[in-house]
């Protein structure tokens, strides 16, 4: 199965920064959440369809390295991939320039599967998932 991405733009706003223009290091999480949305969109599985489906994905993990800061205005590309799906949503980030294609971030996050009704973690993903990324691959191909 050809892995899944999905690339958003963000533009750093005023609000985002500190005193010396740089991004605030907890705002990357919310840059990255911009791009998961938009990765779970491309197989139907946004948080809307995980509730549909009687499932919560809760994050469990959330890694970040911060190689260069961001500043008030910057282009940014924030791409979400899809690494791991059997187990757990596994998805790896990266931040870049607009302009400059120059890496100033990357990280990832883990979610793991509880069904709602019984709030029992579940040791392999739910069938949606498997049907819906084996769509979205026919769909893409």
């Amino acid at each position: 199965m050809p892995r899944l991405s999905a690339t958003v733009a963000v533009e750093i706003p005023f609000h985002d920064v500190d005193a010396m223009n740089v991004a605030w290091h907890g705002h990357y999480v919310k840059y990255f959440e911009i791009a998961r949305c938009e990765l779970l969109r491309k197989f139907n599985y946004d948080y809307p369809q995980m509730q549909a489906s009687g499932y919560l994905w809760p994050v469990v993990e959330c890694h970040l390295k911060y190689i260069k800061p961001a500043l008030y205005g910057h282009q940014l590309n924030v791409t979400a991939s899809l690494l791991e799906h059997e187990n757990r949503l596994k998805i790896g980030y990266e931040i870049t320039d607009n302009q400059t294609g120059e890496r100033l971030t990357k990280g990832h996050t883990v979610q793991l599967a509880i069904e709602a009704a019984s709030m029992e973690l579940q040791f392999v993903s739910p069938p949606v998932v498997f049907r819906n990324l084996e769509a979205a691959c026919k769909s893409s191909t």
